[in-house]
């Protein structure tokens, strides 16, 4: 008997260089060597013993038609930071999707308390990982801080802009922002704010090894997004052994923790300047925010996601009474 067969739908493909792609590609790359999986934008009716689909609303289509056809197959539902923080409130088809799946992931631990009673009975958290990548060639005179995140309103990087304009003269800090222009209007205001202040730049788009070098080499990471679902870039961060100054929303809570001290307030450009100017100028406190990293980073290993994902398709194929792999059912 052959592999089971696997759809994993993205409302993203490759070219958006976005988290629900980059999730769904090492999702298939965990699954792999156990199951034949595909991804796909839209599951048309192709042959699935199970579902995984990334965003309650943007994939809604796709889970209503495998739920109506395939009422008793297993359908695995990832909730991204849209979905929790907006759209379960005003979208009927979002919490469709919802009432469709059989199991329900969220990437951090604060997205539990965004459920009902009834969706939290079967829902668990899957955290997300990155593989390490440590540089030793930092800057020690200046302080290159870099942000990650298109340029949408919930990355909010007009926070990011006026916070650098706010810096002294004389800071050392300087900002390289990286993301794509999905606003003209912020697209505007990233050259604008390029042109004139020397503590910010704007990079653009990169494809995501030339953004991990970037993060690798920058001493913090800063995080300004108004929602998150659990960013895999924060991760990415933590994985190459540089702090995070970021928002303090649930998403990026429910990663670095309550007790974590390089938050500010959402929208605050006043507390993130405050912030990045601290970190710049205080040794004690820059140290400080890399031990509590350090502390954070083995929760964000491949091989912790890579057991949570096949212990999730362990369920799925036992939920569905489907064939498994001898080597899943042991494991």
């Amino acid at each position: 008997m052959g592999k089971p067969r696997v759809c994993i739908v993205s409302p993203a493909a490759a070219g958006a260089n976005n988290g629900n792609w980059h999730t769904a590609s090492r999702w298939q790359r965990f699954l792999a060597p156990l199951a034949e999986v595909e991804i796909t934008l839209t599951w048309d009716g192709t042959p699935a013993d199970a579902l995984i689909a990334l965003h309650a609303r943007r994939s809604a289509e796709s889970i209503e038609r495998f739920a109506g056809r395939h009422p008793h197959r297993p359908l695995a539902l990832v909730l991204t930071g849209t979905d929790l923080y907006r759209d379960l409130e005003s979208n009927a088809s979002a919490r469709h999707s919802v009432e469709c799946a059989s199991h329900l992931i969220v990437l951090q631990e604060q997205g539990l308390h965004r459920l009902g009673a009834g969706a939290r009975a079967k829902a668990r958290v899957i955290v997300q990982s990155a593989p390490r990548l440590v540089r030793h060639d930092r800057a020690r005179r200046r302080f290159d801080l870099v942000a990650v995140g298109h340029l949408r309103e919930e990355k909010d990087p007009l926070t990011l802009m006026r916070a650098a304009r706010l810096l002294p003269t004389d800071t050392k800090v300087r900002i390289h922002h990286i993301g794509n222009a999905l606003d003209a209007d912020l697209q505007a205001a990233a050259e604008r704010c390029a042109m004139e202040c020397a503590a910010y730049r704007w990079l653009g788009g990169l494809a995501h090894t030339g953004t991990r070098r970037w993060i690798a080499r920058s001493r913090a990471l800063v995080h300004m997004s108004r929602m998150e679902g659990g960013a895999n870039v924060l991760i990415e961060a933590l994985r190459s052994r540089v702090p995070v100054l970021a928002s303090r929303i649930d998403g990026n809570v429910g990663l670095l923790g309550s007790g974590y001290d390089g938050y500010f307030k959402v929208g605050d450009a006043q507390a993130l300047a405050a912030l990045m100017q601290r970190f710049a100028s205080d040794p004690d406190f820059d140290a400080h925010l890399q031990a509590q990293c350090a502390v954070l980073e083995p929760r964000f290993t491949p091989a912790v996601e890579s057991a949570a994902v096949r212990t999730l398709l362990r369920e799925l194929l036992l939920h569905g009474s489907v064939h498994a792999p001898a080597g899943l059912l042991t494991q």
